[in-house]
């Protein structure tokens, strides 16, 4: 039987990865900080740890485990800034604990939750980013997850362990918070939308596809050592994605025009610059070097992806 480890759960990422082994022939020992279980089954066992990563002996837990799935992190709130010492404590130091624990326990291979702002906030009139592009992490979140990456490759050059990186843009589905479901919430409450004129290009995955590449990497043996950035592969403006969103809804969309210049103005004047920058900005991904290695493309489009998030918030 394989056995896996997912850190962060009952998080949006971790969960929908545990609710893909509900009864296999797969042990997932599920690790979780503060709330209840999520899911009842034989094979997956849910263990509550300390909110400080690295007070947890991560190898009592870990020995004869095969494989680590490490989706536990501090990700951007929009309700508050997080300084480079909150994402340090996490995403860096955190992260560290847990693959030296598992190079110590003998587990074989090392999931690694990135970000795409690993390689910088946008692609604005530039071509897509590539797996091998040099990284220009400009958020703080950014420059953590790049220097866990880099600790991560450490620890597998002096001890063996199997390091693998997934760099995800825009995460979303059933479930999911965040600027996507923002941008639901307004065009379900039927306000009209300045954002008719906007042609940037998003690359977003759906949790649907993400969990599969990230079953794809626990047992490829093309997968050890690699970067793969990942999406749905369908490349969206935002007005694109909101009649994708009021089409699930059943709605009409009320779009209409308002330059650039403008929306930038008003998103400060409202404290709300980053959130806009999102909606105004490109950022794409080059997934070919993904889909060639792993054998891997995406199963589910991102209109049904769409759905099944508007569906599941009815």
């Amino acid at each position: 039987m394989k056995k896996i480890c997912i850190t962060g759960a009952n998080g949006f990422i971790g969960n929908a990865i545990c609710q893909t082994f509900i009864n296999t022939n797969i042990k997932v020992r599920a690790f979780i900080r503060n709330h209840k279980e999520k899911i009842k089954a034989n094979n997956i066992e849910y263990i509550k740890i300390d909110r400080d990563f690295t007070k947890v002996k991560w190898e009592d837990f870990l020995n004869g485990y095969d494989c680590v799935i490490h989706c536990a992190g501090s990700v951007p709130s929009f309700k508050k800034n997080k300084s480079f010492e909150t994402y340090k404590a996490i995403n860096i130091e955190g992260t560290t604990s847990i693959a030296e624990q598992s190079a110590k326990a003998n587990v074989k291979r090392f999931i690694f939750l990135s970000s795409i702002y690993v390689l910088g906030s946008n692609t604005n009139n530039k071509r897509p980013f590539f797996y091998d592009d040099n990284p220009k992490p400009i958020t703080d979140y950014g420059k953590s997850k790049l220097e866990a990456e880099i600790k991560l490759k450490t620890i597998s050059k002096n001890t063996g362990l199997e390091i693998v990186i997934i760099r995800p843009p825009i995460v979303y589905g059933p479930e999911a918070s965040g600027n996507l479901k923002r941008l639901s919430n307004l065009v379900k409450s039927g306000i009209p939308l300045p954002f008719s004129k906007i042609e940037n290009k998003r690359s977003l995955i759906g949790i649907s596809n993400l969990v599969e590449v990230v079953k794809c990497c626990i047992e490829n043996p093309n997968a050890s050592g690699r970067v793969f950035l990942v999406s749905d592969g369908e490349d969206l403006s935002t007005p694109q994605l909101i009649n994708y969103i009021a089409k699930s809804m059943g709605i009409n969309p009320k779009l209409f025009p308002l330059s650039n210049g403008l929306l930038k103005l008003l998103s400060k004047i409202i404290n709300k610059k980053e959130e806009m920058d999102r909606l105004l900005g490109s950022l794409q991904v080059d997934i070919t070097h993904t889909s060639k290695i792993l054998n891997w493309k995406p199963s589910v489009s991102v209109s049904q992806e769409i759905k099944n998030m508007i569906l599941a918030d009815d």
